[in-house]
């Protein structure tokens, strides 16, 4: 059985950057590997259409340019912030921050730089303008039932809950 739209595919996955060779994320972190239903958007679209047609035991290297994966760098996402809104925080670059908006969103940010008076932020995703490569094993591959494609996820398999 191949991996195809509506199938429930179990992979093992790992996660690099391609310019550093970087091991960003792993499955095998979590001892479990990863339940997708495929064509619903559980994944990164430049990595499930370069899965399509991978069998139960197959093993891919797979490389996914930036626009494919997290998109690009967003320079409009890189703000200066007065600093008087990080009181009481100990300032370093590279930090990650998190920030609730009034309705209650959060967002994710990376301290780029900070001086006296402002700090600049990034709020792009970590991993926005990177080329990635996955190395994937596909574990297996099943007919989804009416009821997960309804939902469009898998169910009781480890896979993204909601």
């Amino acid at each position: 059985m191949k991996a195809t739209s509506n199938k429930v595919v179990t992979f093992h996955y790992t996660l690099k950057d391609k310019e550093t060779g970087q091991v960003l994320d792993s499955s095998q972190e979590y001892g479990q590997p990863l339940t997708v239903l495929f064509g619903a958007e559980n994944i990164i679209p430049g990595l499930e259409s370069r899965m399509e047609g991978m069998e139960t035991g197959e093993k891919r290297t797979i490389e996914v340019p930036a626009e494919e994966a997290y998109g690009t760098k967003n320079p409009e996402l890189v703000q200066q912030v007065p600093k008087e809104y990080f009181q009481g925080i100990e300032l370093e670059k590279g930090m990650p921050l998190q920030a609730q908006t009034p309705d209650g969103q959060i967002i994710n940010m990376i301290v780029v730089d900070f001086d006296d008076n402002t700090v600049t932020v990034d709020m792009n995703h970590p991993l926005a303008g990177k080329d990635l490569v996955f190395e994937v094993e596909v574990v297996n591959v099943r007919d989804a039932s009416l009821e997960e494609i309804q939902h469009g996820h898998p169910h009781g398999e480890g896979g993204v809950h909601h």
